[in-house]
C-alpha cells in the first residue's frame, strides 16, 4: 500500500493523484500542533484550514478514495507529520510514501527526512499548482544578481500567452497600467457588498480551546465567512469577475473606514490552499473582460493579472532562490519590538487603529493596508523584521511563509536590502490621506510634522531617512528625499527629529 500525504494548503481536488480511486493508496491528512504553534495564528485562519481539510477529506472518501484523517484532539495524534506517519506505517502495510512539493522551506526540510525516519522509499510529486517552478529566478535571470518584477512578469505573460497579440506585443499596447490604478473612493461611493459564506466553526473552536492552542483575533459568533471548498471558491471567483472586476484596478489601492473589502477578490485563501488554480482565475477574468467590451477596461484586468501571474509567482520565486538565508536578513539592523497595540488596535492613529482592528476582525487587509499602513509604520519605527514577519504570518488568513516573508521582509521592511524592491516603501501621512478617509477623523493632524497633534508618520518618516542616510543616500530612487531634507532650515529639522524621538520613546502610547 502507498501512503500519500496531503498538507493543509494542498486542497487541489483536480490533482492527478485523485484521477482514479484505489484500495492500494491511503490518503492522509492531519491536524498537528507543529503547524498551529510555530506562530500565534488568527483563530479564523486555523479554523478555516482545518474545516477545509475536513471537507476535502470527506469529499475524497465520497469519491471512493481511502482516507486517513487525524484530528488535533485524537489521543493517538503525535502532533507532528513524521511521528504520525511512523504510527500509520506500523498500523497499515505501507510500502512507499509520496507527498506533494511543500511550499514552505521548513516543511520541505522536514519531509525530506521521511525516508530516513521511516525506512521506506519516498517520492515528492509536483503540486500542479504554480505557473512557475522553484528555480524560475534562474530561468528568467540566468547568471544575474539583480531581478525586476516587470521582467519576470513579461516573461511569463509571453510564456503563457496571456493578453498577448500574435506579434508578441501586449494587448492595449502596454504591459502595465499601474499608473491608472491609484485612485481613492469618490465621496459617497459604495462598493458592492462582499460575498460571505456562513459556516459554523463551533466544533473546531471548541477543540482548539480544549487543546490549549493559542490564537489571535476574533470570529463573531464562531461564524466563518471564507470559502471552504472548490465549489464555494468558484462562486467567489464568479462574484469577483461579474461584480468587482469592472472597478478593481481603479480602486485597488483605496482605503476606507466603512469598506473593508472594496473591489478586492478575497480569493487569496482559496488560491493559497490550492482550491483554485491561478490560470483558471486569470482566464475567467479575461473571459469576463472580453464579454463586456466598453464596460470593463483593460486597466482593471491587467492590474489583477499582474497580482497573480506577476507578484504572487515572483514572491515564490524569490523565496526559493534565497531561503533559508532570506529569513535572517536585517538590512537596517532594526531591533525594536512591535508596539503592543498591533495585537489590539488600541491606538489614537486612526489608520492603524482601523487597519489592525479590521485585521483582527476579518483576518484580512488588502495590500496597501498591509504595505503602507501597518508595514510602513513598523519600518519607520525600526521594528525587528522577525517580529513583523511573525505578526503578518499569524494574523492573515492567506499568509503562508512562501508568500508572506518576501512581501513582509522584502517589500514592506526592505530588510533584504533591495532583492524584492528597489527602494523602501515608506510614506508620510500625505499618502495615507490621499488614498483613504482615515485622516479625516483622526486624533492627529496629518498636515503637522511637529507639535502636540502632529501625525507620527510625518516626523518618523524623516527620522527614518536621517538615521539611515549612509544606507539610502545613493539610492537613485531616494535622492530627492535627501535634497528636500537638506533644504529645510536647521531649526525645522531639529524640531522634526525631536518630535520623532518623543514618539519613538513612547510608542505604546501613540
Amino acid at each position: 500500500m502507498k501512503l500519500r500525504l496531503i498538507l493543509g494548503d494542498q486542497l487541489n481536488e483536480r490533482h492527478p493523484w485523485f484521477a482514479v480511486p484505489s484500495d492500494e493508496i491511503l490518503y492522509t491528512l492531519m491536524e498537528v500542533r507543529s503547524e498551529t504553534d510555530y506562530v500565534a495564528h488568527h483563530i479564523q485562519k486555523v479554523t478555516a484550514i482545518f474545516m477545509a481539510m475536513r471537507k476535502f477529506a470527506d469529499n475524497l472518501a465520497k469519491k471512493g478514495h481511502k482516507v486517513q484523517y487525524i484530528q488535533l484532539d485524537d489521543p493517538r495524534n503525535q502532533q507532528s507529520f513524521i511521528e504520525n506517519i511512523k504510527l500509520i506505517v506500523q498500523r497499515y502495510p505501507i510500502r512507499e510514501i509520496e507527498y506533494q512539493e511543500p511550499d514552505e522551506y521548513r516543511l520541505d526540510r522536514t519531509l525530506a527526512e521521511l525516508s530516513i525516519k521511516t525506512g521506506l522509499p519516498v517520492t515528492m510529486a509536483k503540486s500542479e499548482h504554480f505557473l512557475t517552478s522553484r528555480d524560475s529566478i534562474a530561468e528568467v535571470f540566468p547568471g544575474k544578481k539583480h531581478y525586476l518584477l516587470e521582467t519576470f512578469y513579461r516573461y511569463y505573460r509571453k510564456k503563457y500567452q496571456i493578453l498577448i497579440l500574435p506579434d508578441g506585443t501586449p494587448e492595449g499596447g502596454r504591459w502595465n497600467f499601474d499608473a491608472e490604478n491609484r485612485k481613492s473612493y469618490p465621496k459617497n461611493h459604495v462598493p458592492p457588498e462582499p460575498l460571505f459564506f456562513n459556516h459554523s466553526a463551533d466544533e473546531v473552536v471548541t477543540m482548539l480551546s480544549k487543546s490549549g492552542v493559542t490564537t489571535i483575533g476574533q470570529m463573531e459568533n464562531n461564524q466563518l465567512h471564507y470559502p471552504l471548498d472548490r465549489a464555494e471558491a468558484l462562486r467567489l471567483l464568479e462574484h469577483f469577475a461579474i461584480q468587482l472586476l469592472p472597478n478593481f484596478g481603479t480602486y485597488q489601492d483605496a482605503m476606507h473606514t466603512h469598506h473593508a473589502f472594496g473591489y478586492h477578490s478575497r480569493l487569496s485563501f482559496a488560491l493559497n490552499t490550492k482550491m483554485l488554480h491561478p490560470l483558471e482565475v486569470i482566464q475567467r477574468c479575461i473571459d469576463e473582460w472580453r464579454a463586456r467590451p466598453g464596460e470593463i477596461s483593460l486597466s482593471q484586468l491587467e492590474g489583477f493579472v499582474r497580482q497573480i501571474l506577476g507578484w504572487r509567482e515572483y514572491m515564490r520565486a524569490i523565496y526559493w532562490a534565497k531561503m533559508p538565508e532570506y529569513a535572517t536578513l536585517n538590512y537596517f539592523n532594526h531591533h525594536n519590538p512591535l508596539p503592543e497595540w498591533y495585537w489590539t488596535g488600541n491606538t489614537n492613529m486612526n489608520c492603524l487603529k482601523h487597519t489592525i482592528r479590521q485585521s483582527l476582525q476579518y483576518a484580512y487587509a488588502h495590500h496597501i493596508q498591509r504595505l503602507m499602513v501597518t508595514g510602513n509604520f513598523a519600518l519607520l519605527a525600526g521594528c525587528h523584521p522577525n517580529e513583523v514577519d511573525q505578526w503578518y504570518l499569524g494574523i492573515y488568513i492567506d499568509a503562508f511563509e512562501w508568500v508572506e516573508i518576501t512581501n513582509t521582509r522584502g517589500m514592506s521592511q526592505f530588510a533584504d536590502g533591495g532583492i524584492v524592491g528597489t527602494k523602501p516603501y515608506t510614506s508620510s501621512a500625505n499618502y495615507i490621506n490621499k488614498m483613504s478617509n482615515y485622516c479625516k477623523s483622526c486624533s492627529y493632524n496629518h498636515k503637522l510634522k511637529h507639535g502636540p497633534r502632529a501625525c507620527p508618520f510625518n516626523s518618523m518618516y524623516w527620522h527614518f531617512f536621517h538615521r539611515h542616510r549612509n544606507l539610502l543616500e545613493h539610492n537613485p530612487r531616494i535622492g530627492m528625499m535627501y535634497r528636500t531634507w537638506d533644504k529645510m532650515e536647521s531649526d525645522e529639522r531639529q524640531k522634526i527629529l525631536a518630535q520623532a524621538e518623543k514618539y519613538l520613546n513612547a510608542i505604546n502610547d501613540l
